[in-house]
């Protein structure tokens, strides 16, 4: 999976399974952009550094994907500053957990926003340059809650249900135009957002999963390569689990 010469977004890049994506991307040799909101310019500046170590391009791009001109911003400046978008990640994404009693309207419409409108949002502004130049790989991480659904989580769940239904229709659109659209069901990964998770709850979890371990950031960053990559360019519409077994 050589990615030299090409051009890679990774929204939601500046931690977690983002920050993998983008590393393993730029590792390959695509020029990079990260996207970030909160994260204070040290951890980005350290971002930029470890992808200058492998010799590729960087900028990075501070914008609130669930805001259809920030996305559009994101878009522009990567074309500003490298005249084409070959990957897009459509990766940022929270979680506001919550028992659908007590779940507040801006809870569920937060989540929404980010997770599902976000990835509308990046790729409705991106999907005219690839098509322009009629090649192009979208990947959207969904997650394993988005087929089984989850209690206290109604809001996550029908976002990452929302970007399964999302992926098919656009693969269905651009495919005549050489663009695939693919999505990627993440199980139970360590990262920022499990750690919280009690211990109690962890070990429900890790019953569940036959493989009996946890994923990493790197399991999901690897199959999203794959994805991007020549090596799948006749795999469109596709959703793939990376659950360890959990939901087979």
């Amino acid at each position: 999976m050589d990615f030299k010469g090409k051009v890679s977004i990774v929204t939601g890049s500046a931690r977690g399974i983002g920050k993998r994506v983008l590393l393993k991307l730029a590792s390959r040799g695509s020029d990079v952009v990260i996207n970030y909101i909160n994260q204070n310019e040290e951890v980005i500046e350290e971002i930029k550094k470890e992808c200058n170590g492998f010799g590729v391009r960087v900028i990075s791009v501070k914008s609130n994907v669930s805001k259809f001109d920030e996305a559009k911003d994101l878009i522009d400046k990567t074309i500003k500053e490298f005249g084409k978008i070959d990957i897009l990640v459509n990766n940022a994404g929270i979680i506001r957990d919550n028992l659908l009693l007590r779940m507040s309207e801006k809870d569920f419409d937060d989540v929404i926003n980010t997770n599902l409108k976000g990835a509308f949002n990046c790729s409705r502004h991106a999907i005219y340059h690839m098509i322009n130049k009629r090649s192009g790989s979208i990947i959207n991480v969904s997650s394993i809650v988005g087929i089984t659904g989850n209690a206290g989580q109604s809001n996550y769940s029908a976002s990452k249900a929302g970007i399964i239904g999302f992926t098919k229709s656009c693969a269905k659109e651009v495919a005549s135009r050489g663009i695939t659209v693919n999505a990627v069901a993440p199980g139970f990964i360590e990262t920022d957002m499990t750690d919280v998770l009690n211990d109690e709850l962890k070990q429900k979890m890790m019953e569940m999963i036959p493989l009996k371990r946890f994923g990493n950031p790197d399991d999901i960053a690897s199959l999203i390569c794959f994805l991007a990559s020549d090596a799948a360019k006749y795999i469109t519409g596709q959703v793939i689990n990376v659950d360890g077994g959990m939901a087979m």
